[in-house]
């Protein structure tokens, strides 16, 4: 989830799926529950709310979804397309800009669940859902089941909402088809040919919304981790083709991970040279050793010895132990710094390490990579203690 919406998410407290699924209980199901019955009077509120309160017990977020989500068919009228209806006109007015969806409108993820889960035999009517729920929440893990199933007229659509004068559909054709969105089902096809992804964000390079923006920086970044070399080309002819501030941004955000490892194209292309002139003649730590929940401080010089200015992306690498004693890098960004000839210039930075949902620490020593345009200029390390 990116954008305007992920900003609102995180501000909400509500943003971790812990955070989030202790809101889909029975007062969850209570809140959508009174809004179908203001669509159909003879909703079963009660027993919709009192099912949801025993069924979501010990489940997490997708499956608690799941729940109110087949509570919804089992109460509302045989036919899908009737059933969809119902909930399409209880959605209420589009988001405005800078409103997120969990804040907002969390509340209609069984709205869209239940597009996914009951609607693939109705593909048309689905996708018209799918146009109304989007503009109010969100539709980009609905809409993958239907590009798989029913490909071509889905991707049909897919291109007419990339026109589309609602930000959050335009949004949703670039969201919905990325190969590889996180905490949804891979789209396979477009892993091993992406052109058709990239027919649709040629659209959108430029968009005015930097939240439709962000999700084509971010679709382009999940293809260059398997077609670093179509996406490259893209960038480039991107770059000649739309000389703008919003393509440029799109670009940097989009070639991050290929700029993170170091790729010398990625980083000629962005502006970035001169990585072999840089030099890092003082490296400090502030500790050698400390323990999971502490802060370490970086504090180094960097020198441009060459005698030309060069933009210099400044990256530091932190080789984590796993389990068992062998180390995989995260690149962590710092900086993007000018240098004058011969200028020397000292940057700071404060990491700390403390655990989160995606990364669990192992004692032992921990080496830190200072990397100016993807190339190594200097290392030290400090011994990581467990509580």
């Amino acid at each position: 989830m990116t954008g305007r919406r992920g900003t609102a998410e995180q501000g909400s407290g509500m943003a971790g799926e812990y955070g989030l699924k202790r809101h889909f209980d029975g007062a969850g199901a209570r809140r959508l529950g009174v809004l179908v019955q203001g669509v159909r009077p003879d909703f079963d509120l009660e027993g919709y709310v009192g099912e949801a309160e025993v069924r979501v017990r010990g489940l997490e977020l997708k499956d608690r979804v799941g729940v109110l989500a087949e509570g919804l068919r089992s109460r509302l009228p045989g036919p899908y397309p009737e059933a969809v209806a119902v909930l399409v006109a209880l959605l209420g007015d589009e988001l405005a800009d800078g409103q997120g969806m969990f804040n907002n409108s969390w509340h209609l993820m069984p709205v869209a669940r239940f597009v996914e889960e009951y609607g693939l035999d109705h593909p048309t009517v689905s996708l018209d859902a799918l146009h109304e729920i989007t503009r109010r929440h969100t539709g980009e893990y609905a809409v993958r089941p239907l590009v798989e199933r029913h490909h071509d007229l889905t991707m049909k659509r897919v291109t007419d909402w990339a026109h589309s004068p609602s930000h959050h559909v335009r949004r949703l054709a670039s969201e919905g088809i990325r190969p590889r969105l996180p905490w949804a089902r891979t789209l396979t096809g477009f892993v091993a040919d992406p052109r058709p992804v990239l027919a649709v964000l040629e659209v959108l390079r430029s968009d005015p919304s930097s939240y439709v923006r962000k999700s084509v920086a971010n679709n382009l970044n999940d293809i260059a981790r398997d077609h670093p070399d179509l996406v490259l080309a893209t960038a480039l002819r991107w770059t000649e083709e739309s000389p703008t501030p919003e393509t440029a941004w799109t670009v940097r955000h989009g070639l991050r991970t290929l700029v993170k490892q170091g790729n010398q194209q990625a980083l000629a292309l962005l502006g970035a040279t001169g990585g072999e002139h840089a030099q890092i003649p003082r490296l400090a730590l502030s500790v050698t050793e400390l323990t999971v929940g502490e802060t370490l401080a970086l504090d180094f010089d960097i020198r441009n010895t060459d005698d030309s200015p060069h933009t210099l992306t400044v990256d530091y690498v932190v080789h984590h132990v796993r389990k068992g004693g062998r180390t995989i890098p995260k690149v962590f960004k710092l900086a993007t710094v000018e240098l004058a000839p011969g200028e020397r210039r000292t940057l700071r930075k404060q990491h700390a390490v403390r655990e989160i949902t995606t990364r669990v620490y192992y004692p032992g020593e921990h080496v830190i990579d200072i990397q100016v345009n993807g190339l190594v200029r200097a290392s030290a390390s400090f011994l990581l203690r467990t509580p």
